[in-house]
């Protein structure tokens, strides 16, 4: 008598430790097979985990054995059985199973267990997603965007959606991407920090989570041409304030990895005590004090330059945890930067560098709230003063003392699951000359 599949619902293997002893249902896919004569072993993974099957000749009808025998990897699959804790299986349970039938059997999956250069992984990134060092990687990028939110909104902060097809630039001219918006000449967003300056007139304290696309013709292991942002900005929140929230926000960040995603840090072989080891409040440095550390670490950096991802390195390299670099010079930093008013020539901005090499994951600072001081920075490089007739008008009607940052999504997962390159922290990479799948 052929197995009634739709007697009872199936079950997510996340939720299998609540059905020891008793029969489930599971559907998910092959990703590891090994046979000996009477017996078949199936790795099965359905999104939420995974769980090794056994087929027993004998306890199963024959067609199941059959199914067992001819499955190939990636088929997917239903399976009925009985849950069993056993310490020895790779993940603590295994299934007996009753039945198993075959949804659809994949042809032979062209990515094996011998190593693959990143070109070929890339070409057929729609299937290494599959891997379970992926999977690891996203469920992690999963839990850093759910605890981001939670505290920014913990906080008061209210997501603005804000848009991607610009009049303006926002970081600096030379990365924009132009388009032609209906024969006017506009711009794919680089971040939505100045539409959300106008937010906080409304809400107080707001943030957007989208994509930002920057030309950057750079290579390293830090950039994508493509990448995801969360933008927050706060009204009444000066510049010692918001470097509170950030460090605030990054720790929740790391605490809530680590109480979530305890499997998949396992399967990333990621060193957690380098994590769980980081305390508030994080380390603050200056400019000036940090280009004479980088100078006494090696680096022939000089005053006025900015950080490039070697200097990012040596100094990370050197820490333990985060650090703040405050005080940049006002001439490398953008218009609507405030500057000190103790040091003109300096601006209330910092970066927070990540340690173990991985560099800036976020920037921000304080806003010049002034009119007349922002026409003039907007002047004194060379933009076009109408592009920001409504950003002026920010200044007009209500000015307050505002502070802001961003942060790079993919630089933060890069950082916390320890991966050696940001292509691997998105799910469709977009790099120099890459834009496919």
């Amino acid at each position: 008598m052929k197995y009634n599949f739709s007697m009872k619902p199936s079950v997510l293997i996340k939720e299998i430790n609540e059905f020891i002893g008793k029969e489930v249902i599971i559907k998910g896919w092959v990703y590891n097979k090994r046979s000996s004569g009477k017996i078949h072993f199936l790795q099965i993974r359905d999104g939420s985990g995974f769980i090794q099957a056994i087929i027993l000749k004998g306890e199963v009808s024959s067609e199941s054995f059959a199914a067992a025998e001819k499955v190939t990897l990636e088929s997917s699959v239903e399976m009925a059985g009985i849950v069993r804790e056993d310490k020895r299986a790779p993940d603590g349970y295994e299934l007996t199973a009753k039945e198993l039938t075959i949804i659809q059997l994949a042809e032979e999956f062209p990515i094996g267990k011998k190593e693959h250069g990143p070109d070929f992984l890339l070409n057929n990134r729609h299937l290494w997603l599959r891997s379970k060092r992926q999977w690891a990687i996203l469920r992690v990028r999963n839990e850093i965007i759910r605890s981001l939110n939670e505290y920014l909104q913990k906080e008061g902060f209210v997501r603005v959606d804000t848009p991607i097809i610009t009049p303006s630039a926002c970081e600096g001219t030379t990365t924009l991407f132009e388009i032609d918006y209906f024969g006017e000449k506009a711009y794919l967003s680089q971040s939505g920090q100045l539409y959300l300056e106008a937010a906080i007139g409304s809400l107080g304290r707001v943030y957007d989570f989208g994509p930002a696309l920057r030309a950057e013709k750079s290579k390293t292991r830090r950039h994508l041409i493509e990448f995801w942002m969360m933008d927050a900005e706060a009204a009444f929140v000066d510049f010692i304030g918001i470097l509170k929230v950030q460090e605030e926000m990054v720790y929740h960040i790391i605490q809530s990895v680590l109480k979530n995603c305890q499997k998949e840090l396992e399967i990333l072989e990621r060193d957690t005590q380098v994590l769980s080891s980081i305390k508030l409040p994080f380390v603050r440095l200056t400019y000036k004090e940090t280009i004479k550390l980088l100078n006494s670490l090696g680096s022939d950096i000089k005053i006025g330059s900015d950080f490039g991802n070697d200097d990012e390195t040596i100094l990370m390299n050197h820490y333990k945890k985060p650090v703040f670099v405050t005080h940049y010079p006002a001439e490398v930093k953008a218009f609507y930067a405030k500057k000190d008013p103790n040091d003109g020539d300096f601006a209330l901005v910092a970066d927070l560098l990540a340690p173990e090499g991985y560099g800036e994951v976020i920037g921000g600072g304080e806003r010049e709230s002034d009119y007349d001081t922002l026409i003039r920075e907007i002047q004194k490089r060379n933009l076009n003063v109408k592009d920001y007739d409504w950003y002026l008008d920010l200044r007009k009607y209500g000015s307050v003392p505002h502070s802001g940052f961003g942060i790079g999504l993919e630089r933060m997962v890069a950082w916390i699951c320890k991966s050696p390159h940001v292509r691997e922290t998105i799910p469709f990479p977009r790099l120099l000359g890459r834009f496919r799948p």
